[in-house]
């Protein structure tokens, strides 16, 4: 009777370990079901995901720690549509700026030669007067590059936006062109570097 108690308690402690195994593959499946399908929703997105979204589901697989070729082959394969779409992300952006930087450099450039070409002072100022608005302020910093040798830059003394005009109105040409633009989060110019035309 001992050796059939223990008989049957030994084959219900193998039922049950085997039973936690089941559990745990079942489980384990579930998982790696719901990462490939976290992935697929990744690849085979059309623009109903977000480009952060799609950085957090991806994150959450890779959480998961799945050693299994198929997810791992999904991850790369997620990873390069999020990289691509960061990419073309960041291709829109920099046209978008250069767009912004020449239309202003334009319009900086032809309020430039309109001050320095004005009939009177009163048209002068009137240029001046609409060509600060462009600026984050009137004493916004103005350099002028006078030699560049690879890294190294040198700088005429620093002025201002308004100085700057000013004393385009008093010479009477312009003697410069526009290097570089830095701007604020308003759109504002908070920098502006010229060149000399010569240089």
């Amino acid at each position: 009777m001992i050796a059939l108690s223990l008989g049957s308690g030994m084959s219900g402690c193998k039922s049950k370990k085997k039973l936690v195994r089941e559990q745990a593959a079942a489980e384990y499946a579930r998982k790696v079901e719901t990462a490939k399908q976290d992935l697929l929703s990744i690849i085979n997105d059309e623009g109903n995901m977000s480009l952060q979204e799609k950085e957090s589901k991806l994150q959450r697989v890779k959480d998961m720690n799945i050693n299994v070729p198929e997810i791992l082959a999904l991850t790369r394969e997620a990873e390069e549509v999020i990289e691509a779409e960061k990419e073309a992300m960041r291709k829109k952006w920099e046209e978008e700026n250069k767009k912004k930087t020449e239309a202003v450099s334009l319009s900086l450039a032809d309020y430039f030669a309109l001050v320095a070409g004005a009939s009177s002072v009163k048209n002068a100022n009137m240029k001046i007067h609409e060509a600060l608005k462009l600026f984050a302020s009137p004493n916004t910093p103005v350099l002028i590059i006078v030699s560049q040798e690879g890294d190294l830059v040198d700088y005429d003394r620093p002025t201002t936006a308004k100085k700057y005009l000013e004393y385009l109105k008093d010479q009477k040409k312009n003697l410069n062109e526009i290097e570089n633009i830095e701007y604020d989060d308003n759109g504002k110019i908070k920098l502006l570097e010229l060149i000399k035309k010569d240089y």
